[in-house]
C-alpha cells in the first residue's frame, strides 16, 4: 500500500515537474550566455582541450570495464523514469555522477576518468554511455536547459558514419578522442549502425549565464539533484557498484 502510494506520489511529481522544468525554457535563454542552437564548437570551451588530451587513459580505463559489458546496467535499469527510451540490454551506463550526486565505486575504479572529469567546470552529471551494435536511441529531448551535453569519442567503430547523433535538423558523427557538444533539449536521437559497440563519455555540465541567472540555474539544478528520481536513481547505482565489485572480485 505506501509503495503503491509513493509510486503516485512519484508520477504526479514528474508531471508537475517536468511542466516547470520545460517553462523555464526561455528564462535560460534570456539570461544564457552562449547562443541559442543544437550543436557548439568545443573550441569555445576551452577545457574541452584538456579532456581530449586524457583520451588514452580514459579509454584504457572503459576498455577494462567493457571486458564485463554483459554485467553492466541497462540505462532503464538505473533511470526507470526513462524507460521509454530503451527497454532491452542495448543501451549500457557506468555512472560516476548524477546531478552532482558522486557515485565512490566507481570514481575509485576509473581514477583517471575521476580525475578528468574534475576538471569540467559545472559538471554535474557523467558516465559511460555505451550503445551495442543495431542499438537506436528514438528521438525524445531533454527536460532542462540550464546544462549542456559534452560527448567524449571512446570507442567509434568504423567506418565513424555507420553511427551518429542528429540533434534538432543537424547530424553528426563521433570521432575517437574528440569533443562534441549540443543542447538536448532540442529533439535528438542517437544510432549505432555498426557491427561493433560504440562508447563515449556522456556529460552534462552547467549551462553559461549571466548573473543573476546563473545564480538561479545553480539553485534550480540543485533542486533536482533533491528529487526522488535522482535520488532513486543513485540508490540503484550504489546497489549496482556493489553486485558489480563481487563479480569482479570473484569472476567464479
Amino acid at each position: 500500500m505506501a509503495r503503491t502510494l509513493r509510486q503516485r506520489l512519484n508520477q504526479v511529481f514528474l508531471k508537475i515537474g517536468k511542466r516547470i522544468v520545460f517553462g523555464l525554457d526561455k528564462f535560460v535563454a534570456h539570461w544564457s550566455a552562449v547562443d541559442n542552437k543544437p550543436f557548439f564548437d568545443p573550441g569555445d570551451f576551452a577545457w574541452s582541450r584538456q579532456v581530449e588530451q586524457d583520451w588514452p587513459k580514459i579509454r584504457a580505463e572503459i576498455d577494462e570495464l567493457l571486458k564485463y559489458r554483459q554485467h553492466l546496467p541497462n540505462f532503464q535499469d538505473l533511470s526507470k523514469d526513462q524507460a521509454y527510451l530503451t527497454k532491452d540490454d542495448g543501451w549500457k551506463t557506468v555512472v560516476f555522477y548524477a546531478y552532482g550526486l558522486k557515485a565512490p565505486g566507481m570514481c575509485r575504479r576509473c581514477p583517471q576518468t575521476a580525475r578528468a572529469l574534475k576538471n569540467i567546470p559545472g559538471m554535474k552529471t557523467a558516465f559511460f554511455s555505451i550503445l551495442a551494435p543495431h542499438k537506436k536511441v528514438p528521438p525524445h529531448r531533454g527536460p532542462y536547459k540550464g546544462v549542456l551535453r559534452y560527448h567524449l569519442g571512446l570507442v567509434v567503430p568504423e567506418p565513424p558514419e555507420s553511427c551518429g547523433i542528429r540533434v534538432g535538423d543537424q547530424t553528426r558523427h563521433w570521432r575517437e578522442g574528440e569533443s562534441m557538444i549540443f543542447d538536448d533539449t532540442f529533439d535528438h536521437e542517437a544510432w549505432n549502425d555498426s557491427e561493433e559497440v560504440r562508447a563515449v563519455l556522456f556529460i552534462d555540465f552547467i549551462r553559461p549565464m549571466r548573473f543573476p541567472g546563473s545564480l538561479l540555474n545553480r539553485l534550480f539544478i540543485w533542486v533536482i539533484a533533491l528529487s526522488p528520481f535522482v535520488l532513486g536513481s543513485a540508490g540503484n547505482q550504489l546497489a549496482w557498484e556493489k553486485k558489480f565489485n563481487k563479480i569482479v572480485n570473484d569472476p567464479s
